[in-house]
């Protein structure tokens, strides 16, 4: 592997580093690498709909008592697989390898192209 592989390798595991906002930083800054640009817009689409979500269910029905406990439930959930999909996707990334995850993997292909 030559060193801008590297590179191209750890800048997009780096889209992963910081969630969705990594993942914005990088959409914005790199212009051409198709493949550092996919894995930051899907770093971008991942971290933020489950940060979206994640809200939703801890802060949207905390005020209803019985709703609120399962809703926080869920969070911690969404945040487990949250840091699941973290992890692998950073290695992956890191690896050269373009892991696309359901849904969201086939949009961030076709907005990079």
């Amino acid at each position: 592997m030559s060193s801008s592989d590297q590179n191209r390798n750890l800048v997009a595991a780096m889209a992963y580093l910081l969630f969705f906002v990594t993942g914005i930083v990088i959409l914005m800054v790199e212009q051409e690498d198709k493949f550092v640009r996919f894995h930051a817009m899907q770093s971008t689409l991942v971290f933020g709909g489950l940060f979206i979500l994640n809200l939703v269910f801890q802060i949207g029905l905390d005020p209803i008592a019985i709703i609120g406990f399962l809703g926080s439930l869920v969070g911690a959930l969404i945040s487990i697989v949250a840091v699941v999909i973290w992890l692998v996707s950073m290695i992956k990334a890191y690896q050269g390898q373009m892991l696309k995850w359901p849904i969201v993997g086939k949009l961030a292909e076709n907005w990079v192209k």
